[in-house]
């Protein structure tokens, strides 16, 4: 390691630990309204199943069937775990549009190995690759595989589209999408619900353009849920690589990038995300995406929405919807 970069490492470190006193949030506003949700006993939901991924780790989902070839994975948003989707995934399985799989993304859940924390910025995308692998193993072999996500879950599906595995579904979900801090679709500070700390992130981002990867387990990210929500499954803080991972690498490339049926959803009345906007942001970089907007839904209540269920079901449902020539053998 030469002089430069034992000096540039030297600065981040001091820049990061003085963060830790002179970092003070703003009064943040309100957040999102969780009251839209309602609130299962855990003793109403699937079981969690295991599948294995590709570093040995054993990752977690619950699955709700259906009569369907479909199969529709469904990823929660930042902070939760898959719980709270419950409603929709519920509502799409009983209808026969799919079933649904709502897995607990790494670093997440009740019982996370690192809380918080992923190894490395893409690693997530390979998750997500091994868990359609697990499924293409055993029920969903001979089926159409569907990513889907809600808010930053919605965000990691619109990354793994653009990326290397992005052939490996036959179309894509996206509720109320996260498209980064400087989408033109992002209120500030997710409308209260996100708490950046930038003096830890801008210095590791140059870290990271020089190549420099030692901070990217810092913690920078930190989330406004209320007391009143909280259940032991949240993660209120993640490292920098967590962040990073966890939404799109460049949502106008991502969407340029994929070459499947896309069903976008987001409430009039969301809170953290300006519906209205997604569609001029995503138009010039694929038209083909299908925006819809579903008039009285917040944030958090498009996910426990009739009518986005129903949305979403016809989408599914449809014939020529999604691809039907997919390649069972896709790994």
């Amino acid at each position: 390691m030469n002089l430069l970069t034992t000096c540039v490492a030297l600065v981040i470190a001091c820049t990061c630990l003085s963060a830790c006193s002179s970092q003070r949030a703003d009064d943040p506003p309100q957040g999102l309204d969780f009251d839209e949700l309602p609130r299962p006993a855990d003793v109403a939901l699937p079981e969690r199943e295991t599948y294995t991924a590709r570093d040995g780790a054993r990752l977690h989902y619950r699955k709700y069937s259906a009569n369907s070839r479909t199969w529709l994975i469904l990823i929660h948003g930042s902070a939760t775990d898959s719980v709270y989707l419950y409603p929709l995934a519920q509502s799409l399985a009983e209808s026969a549009a799919a079933n649904v799989i709502t897995p607990d993304l790494r670093g997440h859940g009740p019982s996370p190995d690192v809380r918080g924390d992923i190894d490395y910025i893409d690693q997530l995308e390979d998750d997500l690759a091994d868990l359609i692998a697990h499924l293409r193993d055993g029920a969903a072999r001979g089926g159409e595989i569907v990513v889907g996500g809600h808010s930053s879950g919605a965000g990691l599906a619109l990354r793994f589209g653009g990326s290397v595995y992005g052939d490996r579904a036959a179309g894509y979900l996206l509720l109320a999408p996260y498209l980064g801090h400087d989408a033109p679709t992002t209120r500030s500070h997710s409308g209260g619900w996100a708490q950046p700390n930038l003096t830890r992130i801008i210095p590791i981002a140059m870290a990271n353009t020089a190549g420099i990867r030692w901070f990217n387990g810092v913690g920078v990210l930190r989330f406004n849920m209320p007391p009143a929500q909280r259940t032991g499954r949240e993660t209120l803080s993640y490292s920098y690589r967590l962040m990073k991972g966890f939404g799109p690498a460049d949502y106008a490339s991502d969407f340029a990038a994929i070459d499947a049926p896309v069903l976008l959803l987001a409430g009039s009345d969301d809170e953290a995300f300006r519906s209205r906007r997604y569609k001029p942001a995503i138009e010039p970089h694929n038209a083909a995406v299908d925006v819809d907007i579903v008039q009285g839904a917040s944030h958090l209540g498009l996910v426990a929405s009739d009518e986005a269920a129903e949305r979403a079901a016809h989408w599914l449902a449809e014939p020529g919807s999604l691809n039907d020539d997919e390649e069972d053998s896709r790994r």
